[in-house]
């Protein structure tokens, strides 16, 4: 018995006609398969590439625009302000010294002694003045009896010359011996009196109220009259007053601030944190020549012996500001033939140079009085290769302090 043929495969089943294309669609799909794989392929490596070349492009473009850090002005402090070195004084200083030779007898006030004025701070031993001064009032009292006996004389002549029993002439001898004798008299009294007075320099007082700042003799120390050098030493040294005097040098470009105005303090290194007070009493009214300054001498109050005379101290003097403009930090200017100057950042990402008027100089910082609006982005260090119509890249921006207030 002959069984039935079964077909190879589906394709036995078309007809003859349909077997052909068949046939090619399935040769073809792995072509297909393969080409998109390659397509995959391609893609996954390319794109990247060009995507980097891109990046790398855009990169680079970037990085030849050159990259600035900008701030902003800020509004300066409408007050001027100045900080110099002061010299405390006291009010009344002075250095003691001997009218006349001898020993030290006593002393009577140390340092640190408050004394009145007229008041005894020592005693000098010289004997020498006192015989002088003797001496000198026995031949006062000389010279007062020949005097007396020439005006005696000279009156009895007068009258006999009236009645015309002497002579003229005798008459007139007579007087003018009266008068030589009333010579002598006065320069006698006027030597007691110079002797007098330096008896009393014996006494050395206190010339006015004050505090004894030193004591430079001993009892029994040889004492030489004068201030000289080689000459007397200083007895003794006296400050005084509750008022203290401080000097201060303004520089000559400050000097137009001392003024009615003008306010002043006082700040202490022994006490942080404190302001003292200060009047302006006056200045010396010229530009010292070889310090280009102007010395202002102010009035403080002692604060009960707070501030000492000699102290250091920083002088505080503030008045209104004419102007007061934009402060900016110093490293933002550049100095060009047409003078100082700032780049300026526009929104564009263009800079553009203005020249500015500066004010004070403060040293990390700088007042501009003209040239800015107060809106702008200034450059900080800006090159010298920096020129009008360059674009620049912001990559950071400050604001200013402001010092308005």
């Amino acid at each position: 018995m002959t069984l039935p043929t079964l077909p190879d495969s589906a394709d036995d089943t078309l007809p003859e006609t349909a077997r052909p294309a068949r046939r090619v669609r399935g040769r073809a799909r792995p072509v297909l398969a393969g080409a998109g794989i390659l397509a995959c392929a391609l893609a996954a490596g390319i794109v990247p590439r060009l995507n980097a070349n891109a990046a790398l492009s855009q990169r680079t473009a970037q990085a030849m625009v050159p990259a600035v850090s900008v701030v902003r002005p800020a509004r300066a402090s409408a007050a001027r302000e100045i900080v110099l070195p002061g010299d405390v004084r006291a009010y009344q200083d002075a250095a003691v010294y001997a009218r006349v030779n001898g020993y030290l007898r006593r002393w009577v006030a140390d340092i640190g002694t408050p004394v009145r004025q007229g008041q005894l701070l020592a005693e000098i031993d010289a004997p020498e003045v006192a015989d002088q001064l003797r001496q000198a009032r026995a031949e006062e009292a000389t010279a007062a009896a020949n005097y007396a006996l020439a005006k005696t004389t000279a009156d009895r002549w007068k009258d006999l010359q009236a009645s015309n029993s002497v002579a003229q002439q005798e008459t007139d001898q007579k007087i003018a011996d009266m008068q030589a004798k009333a010579a002598a008299l006065a320069s006698a009294r006027s030597n007691t009196s110079r002797l007098a007075q330096m008896a009393s320099y014996t006494q050395i007082r206190a010339p006015f109220d004050g505090v004894v700042t030193a004591r430079n003799v001993d009892t029994g120390a040889l004492i030489d009259a004068g201030s000289s050098p080689g000459q007397g030493r200083e007895l003794f040294h006296l400050s005084a007053g509750h008022t203290l005097r401080v000097y201060v040098q303004v520089p000559q470009d400050a000097s137009a601030m001392v003024g009615p105005d003008l306010q002043a303090w006082l700040t202490l290194p022994q006490a942080p944190g404190q302001r003292f007070p200060a009047r302006v009493a006056r200045n010396a009214g010229a530009i010292d020549p070889v310090t280009r300054s102007l010395r202002v001498e102010l009035d403080v109050d002692s604060q009960g012996g707070r501030i000492l005379p000699g102290a250091y101290a920083e002088v505080h003097l503030s008045s209104a500001a004419g102007a007061a403009g934009f402060d900016l930090p110093a490293s933002t200017l550049a100095f060009r033939p047409e003078g100082p100057c700032v780049a300026v950042v526009g929104q564009d990402g263009q800079v553009a140079i203005r020249k500015v008027v500066l004010g004070r100089d403060f040293g990390s910082h700088v007042q501009v009085l003209d040239g800015l609006q107060g809106a702008e982005q200034v450059v900080v260090n800006p090159g010298d290769g920096l020129t009008a119509g360059a674009r620049v890249r912001v990559v950071a921006a400050r604001p200013g302090t402001d010092r308005s207030s």
